[in-house]
């Protein structure tokens, strides 16, 4: 019998994936804006991206397939073959930039060489995959629990002793700051199906897993926000010096890093397997650790945004579509069919973002984007549907 993930364990993987430099790093571009409105934008955009990730969950729990297999039910077989490779490598993309910031953040701490605190964070990584997503709950349980300790001494430290020296500034604005906050739940979209299609309860584990990320990340942005309007600076190492947490802002860095990545890593290989079923998950997992590392040492990757917005650009008409599909369509399997319709619609809601990403609405991109995506959905597979029916 297959082993299922309890609710706690899935509530406890997503606190891992909240708990991330990449977080607050983020966070440290909403500074601008001052710490009312950033703190407004980053509620919002979470509120929104959150709202939509747990229905992507959803999907994955009530069927109980991954990501990339729930998307072959818009896309067919040949066409989620192209949003897994993309998926693929967007995940290689994240574990070389979340190795990559957690090793240049380390090596502030303790100066011993970035490419060496990036081998180090590699085979930690490795640990986890190996030691599998089912057997994780006592190690991740002892790692949460340290890196929640550590976290709340960070923040009070900060928000305690900063000094309020960034002064706010129009280089981002308010819109542009809720879709920060909506890109770092959407960049989960491909992949919290890979985890929710395992747990014993499916509703409360997706529940679990998304309110659980929604605070957690929520949190790493103020910390992030904050630390940069009372600190003066927005790099994550000085931070760490300027709050005097020497060994602990390490540990911090080090295993936000490992448990965050690991997902990226262990969700590269689940999305292989609908490339090829000869690509076996723990394997392309290792791969992908490896390539993620070795990109960490060679590439600079200091600013995210422009990749943040490509992921949203692909992913986000692609969830669109599969919800629309889901849940809306999810009782007239006519309709639904129509694979050649889910990619063209697909294409439509891609332009549409890229379009948006000029447009500054106070709700960001993603969220008109895929209302607007999830309605051309029903209402042309709606069309299409009646052709078939009628001829």
């Amino acid at each position: 019998m297959e082993k299922k993930t309890s609710t706690f364990n899935n509530a406890l993987i997503w606190f891992g994936a909240g708990v991330s430099i990449a977080e607050i790093l983020t966070g440290t571009y909403l500074a601008p804006l001052g710490f009312g409105k950033g703190l407004l934008a980053t509620l919002l955009g979470h509120g929104i991206g959150c709202i939509l990730l747990f229905f992507a969950g959803l999907m994955g729990a009530r069927t109980g397939k991954s990501s990339m297999e729930t998307a072959a039910m818009s896309f067919g077989n040949k066409g989620v073959a192209i949003f897994a490779i993309l998926n693929v490598i967007q995940l290689i993309g994240w574990t070389g930039i979340m190795i990559y910031d957690g090793a240049a953040a380390a090596n502030g701490a303790w100066e011993i060489g970035s490419w060496i605190w990036a081998v180090v964070i590699g085979v930690l990584i490795l640990i986890w995959i190996l030691v599998g997503i089912e057997n994780l709950g006592k190690l991740n349980l002892v790692a949460m629990i340290l890196l929640f300790g550590l976290t709340v001494v960070l923040c009070v430290i900060i928000f305690r002793n900063g000094g309020g020296e960034i002064p706010e500034d129009d280089s981002i604005s308010f819109g542009g700051a809720v879709e920060l906050s909506v890109a770092m739940p959407l960049s989960w979209f491909p992949l919290i199906s890979d985890y929710t299609r395992e747990a014993e309860k499916p509703f409360a584990a997706t529940m679990a897993s998304t309110v659980t990320y929604g605070l957690v990340s929520t949190w790493m942005f103020l910390i992030g926000m904050g630390a940069t309007i009372m600190t003066g600076t927005g790099d994550i190492a000085t931070i760490m010096l300027k709050a005097g947490l020497g060994i602990a802002g390490l540990l911090i860095i080090v295993f936000s890093t490992v448990t965050t990545t690991f997902l990226d890593a262990f969700s590269a290989g689940v999305s292989a397997g609908s490339i090829s079923r000869r690509l076996k998950t723990r394997p392309v997992a290792v791969g992908v650790t490896v390539l993620g590392t070795l990109g960490a040492i060679i590439f600079p990757m200091d600013d995210i945004t422009d990749f943040l917005y490509l992921i949203g650009s692909v992913f986000a008409p692609m969830i669109a579509v599969m919800l629309a599909d889901h849940f809306l369509l999810g009782n007239d399997a006519s309709e639904r069919k129509a694979d050649w319709v889910s990619f063209l619609v697909w294409l439509a809601g891609f332009a549409l973002y890229r379009w948006l990403l000029h447009v500054d609405t106070p709700v960001g991109s993603t969220l008109p984007d895929m209302l607007v995506t999830m309605i051309l959905t029903y209402v042309v597979k709606k069309i299409v549907g009646r052709c078939q029916k009628s001829t």
